[in-house]
């Protein structure tokens, strides 16, 4: 048994995979599930286009402004106990959700449901990397990845589904049994694992700063125009300055531990795979919000059969992310990677031409296919990528980091590219005015996926997974930057 770690065919490392697997596809499917439901949300409670974008919004924001937070205690705490804790969490928030007289009890909900998905969701993954020995963890992350995706997909199709026969509230109750059985095999089959040299205070300060400085520019994009956009603005953007300096500051040392250790960023790979990750996953954003609205809309399509515009996605990922992520650990991950993103942004120029009478297998079928490709060759190869690059005892703050990436690129997007290509008011109650805005709005998303391309030619290595950059072993003054490694550690962790 390598590193005596958990096998992935062994009886064990399966159940390991689909708690984790079922536990953060739970989070990420509920990203990705409201979304069909929002038009008939948007009816029965009276909602306007902006109160769309905060039901989604809202979810993102506290699962982007907490998941650093959510990672570090998982190191500290046992990332399966905080895993647990976490989707027990998301389960509560879930039926306060389906419970929701108005939307701003439902957007309140839904930044409670981020909170448990800030909890679970980096715990996740990183109970993955801790957990299986070394030689499988590439295959492991990518079917992680691979399924992962699988539930972001099949969120439509189940929205759909669930609208048409139950009502949307049961969008959000369905997550009730599911973390039930999370947690009963967590409990079961999946080992405890923590940092054991993690020490010091948290940085609640700054967990705080960076929910409230998010809270402050998404508030600004989307309710640009009102009294409040700019102060709110300038204040988000204050509060984030405020972060980074603190972040820095307490990196220096002193009793509080920051979010992220600077020895996480030492790694230019792992800096430039997260700028990768912002921009490819505010394109996904946009897409994944805007899509199914614009079939039902637009194009008339019933919310089922919007929701099952997206099965040749989930179909590709569950086949081919494995197999990507084994292809990235053999030839580099720059290939795969910039492959699939270019793949995606080429689907996207596809999806610009759906509208009023688009049919599914002439206008749908085709861009779909082509971006659940792109994805299959991008998804595993940039998540092991951000693992491989950064150091093993920092997993669950890695994994953090790069999720509060993602989920900001996301949270950013759907804030403002909504407003700027005229999303606004009762847009989506009209075909014309959101099939212009749809079209522009995939046009742009086209233009991100390609720079991300265009960045990571520039700046990943062809052999960035096959052996992570180390900081030269130096006396630290605290520990927030962590103990360094010493000769015997490093040997053994190579071998």
């Amino acid at each position: 048994m390598d590193n005596g770690g958990i096998r992935m065919k062994s009886p064990q490392g399966r159940w390991v995979l689909f708690t984790t697997v079922l536990g953060s596809g739970m989070a990420f499917l509920d990203s990705t599930v409201v979304n069909v439901a929002l038009p008939e949300l948007g009816r029965t409670l009276g909602a306007t286009m902006s109160g769309l974008q905060w039901t989604v919004n809202a979810y993102t924001l506290t699962l982007a402004g907490l998941i650093l937070l959510g990672g570090s205690l998982g190191d500290r705490y046992g990332r399966r106990k905080i895993f647990v804790i976490g989707v027990v969490w998301f389960a509560v928030a879930s039926a306060l959700c389906g419970l929701a007289p108005d939307v701003e009890v439902l957007v309140l909900a839904r930044a409670l449901q981020g909170v448990g998905g800030a909890l679970l969701t980096p715990g996740s993954l990183a109970i993955i990397q801790s957990s299986f020995a070394r030689a499988d963890r590439p295959r492991a992350v990518g079917a992680w990845s691979g399924l992962g995706g699988v539930a972001g997909a099949v969120g439509p199709l189940l929205g759909g589904w669930l609208v048409e026969t139950a009502g949307w509230r049961w969008v959000f109750l369905i997550n009730l049994p599911i973390a039930a059985l999370v947690v009963a095999v967590a409990a079961r089959h999946v080992p405890e694992t923590r940092d054991e040299s993690a020490t010091g205070r948290f940085d609640v300060l700054g967990a705080v700063l960076a929910a409230l400085s998010l809270a402050g520019v998404t508030y600004a994009l989307i309710e640009v125009g009102t009294p409040a956009s700019v102060p709110a603005g300038v204040a988000g953007v204050l509060l984030g300055a405020s972060f980074v300096v603190l972040e820095i500051r307490r990196s220096r040392g002193g009793p509080v531990a920051p979010l992220v250790p600077v020895r996480v960023f030492a790694s230019r790979e792992f800096t430039a795979i997260n700028a990768v990750t912002l921009v490819m996953y505010a394109a996904m954003g946009v897409v994944f919000f805007l899509l199914v609205v614009e079939l039902q809309v637009a194009a008339g399509f019933s919310p089922i059969a919007a929701g099952s515009a997206m099965l040749p996605v989930m179909i590709l990922m569950l086949l081919l992310s494995p197999r990507s992520g084994d292809l990235a650990r053999r030839i580099g991950p720059r290939i795969p990677l910039t492959v699939g993103l270019l793949m995606v942004a080429a689907a996207l120029v596809l999806l610009s031409r759906v509208g009023p009478g688009a049919t599914y297998l002439t206008d749908v079928l085709p861009a779909v296919t082509l971006f659940g490709l792109g994805l299959s060759a991008a998804v595993a190869p940039l998540t092991a990528t951000v693992l491989a690059t950064a150091d093993e005892r920092f997993a669950g703050v890695a994994s953090g980091v790069n999720n509060a990436v993602a989920r900001t690129g996301g949270l950013l997007a759907v804030a403002a590219i909504p407003p700027l290509v005229g999303l606004t008011g009762t847009a989506y109650t009209s075909p014309t005015a959101f099939t212009a805005g749809f079209h522009s709005a995939m046009l742009i998303s086209a233009t991100m996926m390609t720079a991300a391309a265009v960045l990571t030619v520039v700046t990943i290595r062809t052999n960035a997974m096959k052996e992570p950059e180390r900081v030269p072993s130096r006396k630290a003054s605290c520990d927030l930057c962590a103990p360094p490694l010493d000769q015997g550690a490093e040997v053994r962790e190579r071998t």
